[in-house]
């Protein structure tokens, strides 16, 4: 066939990530792979009574086309519930839009902020789905070093005054994808200065905040921005049910109307069923206490990979040891390439991301991602030690 496909489309690769994930469906697959919730934790019971209750009291709105903004109910919960959570005080319902996942707020700020060859100032490394997003408008990166507490606001500011052009910072400040990683308040208050010092917005990406295995929270970003450039976005996906393909944007209200804007044009609403079973759930049951639950099962699986890859990694590797999230970052010894060990570890029947696809102007290829809520605790164990068998051959 000899089609044109336009420029934009035509540069674009598959994700990484989402082919690693056709590849470990395998069920003799131990995957660290995906950042995918333990499936078993999912409140089913409770959502199969919940749905029924949906059908039965709101099916006809359920079922019907509802506004671009989201159910008011919804908002309501998200404000009061976990944008409080975020240390946001007076958090205003009529500021947030309902997005289909934060994935979706991550591509629309690049559709709003972000002409070709713009900058987009990132972490170093970063999350592959925002850089995939980002890579269809055809912006510059500059990438910002971290240092063993994120993203170093010195260096920020640096890149900010070398390059004008600089259109928005993308940061995850709560335990890092990829690197699990968290950003200290006092740093976090010194970025919402810099955005509103430079007049740059900074998009808050925030959906691991609540995955807390040990210390306190610290308040988000959007809690410090007192001129309003920054944007959260939210989801229920590493807390809730990721299958319903929940998160939001908050935003002042000049902001939030572009946003408004570009859903409409995209998909003009999520899902009305899925907001009201949400919604629902909510209101009968307690989302913290579902949170807490979850975050005890995985806080036993990450320390049962920090003690298993203790055992069974050969001496040099070097990891990080988040407080929370869904991952940790491994880094090899230089010239070692995580794409090629990736082809060995998939032989051993065991899966992983490689690092190099997290640096969006590339390079680094001696790292990888390890994820470690998603596999029960024995083939946590049976996974690193296959691992670390096939590390051995280069160390």
């Amino acid at each position: 066939m000899n089609i044109k496909f336009s420029e934009r489309v035509s540069k674009l690769k598959a994700s990484e990530i989402r082919e690693l994930l056709k590849l470990t469906e395998e069920p003799e697959i131990i995957s660290f792979a995906g950042g995918l919730p333990a499936p078993e934790l999912f409140p089913k019971e409770k959502m199969e009574e919940i749905a029924a209750k949906v059908v039965r009291e709101e099916g006809e709105a359920a079922l019907q086309y509802g506004s671009t903004e989201g159910i008011p109910a919804l908002r309501k919960i998200i404000a009061e519930q976990r944008l409080t959570a975020a240390g946001i005080k007076n958090p205003n319902k009529d500021e947030i839009m309902l997005t289909s996942g934060s994935q979706q707020g991550i591509e629309f700020s690049a559709k709003i902020f972000v002409n070709e060859g713009d900058v987009i100032i990132c972490e170093s490394p970063s999350y592959l789905g925002a850089i995939n997003a980002f890579k269809s408008y055809q912006p510059k990166f500059v990438e910002v070093p971290m240092d063993d507490d994120g993203l170093i606001v010195e260096e920020l500011e640096k890149a900010i005054k070398e390059n004008p052009n600089a259109k928005m910072i993308y940061t995850i400040p709560d335990f890092q994808n990829p690197t699990g990683k968290r950003l200290p308040a006092e740093r976090r208050k010194k970025v919402a200065e810099l955005a509103a010092k430079y007049e740059i917005p900074v998009i808050e990406d925030a959906p691991y905040g609540e995955l807390l295995y040990e210390g306190e929270k610290i308040p988000s970003i959007k809690s410090f921005d007192e001129a309003g450039y920054v944007v959260y976005l939210g989801t229920f996906s590493k807390t809730f049910c990721p299958g319903l393909r929940l998160g939001w944007v908050y935003a002042t209200d000049e902001i939030l109307q572009k946003y408004i804007i570009v859903k409409q044009g995209v998909d003009l609403q999520t899902s009305s069923f899925d907001q009201r079973l949400a919604a629902a759930f909510m209101s009968k049951y307690d989302l913290n206490q579902h949170i807490a639950e979850i975050n005890k099962v995985y806080k036993k699986r990450r320390e049962l990979m920090f003690d298993s890859m203790d055992k069974y990694f050969p001496t040099g590797v070097e990891y990080t040891r988040p407080q929370g999230g869904l991952f940790l970052w491994v880094t090899l010894k230089e010239g070692v390439d995580a794409a090629e060990l990736m082809k060995e570890a998939l032989a051993e029947k065991v899966a992983f991301v490689p690092g190099g696809a997290f640096y969006p102007n590339g390079g680094n290829k001696n790292h990888f991602r390890l994820n470690f809520s998603n596999m029960t605790e024995d083939k946590i164990v049976e996974g690193i030690k296959r691992l670390g068998n096939v590390l051995k051959k280069y160390y």
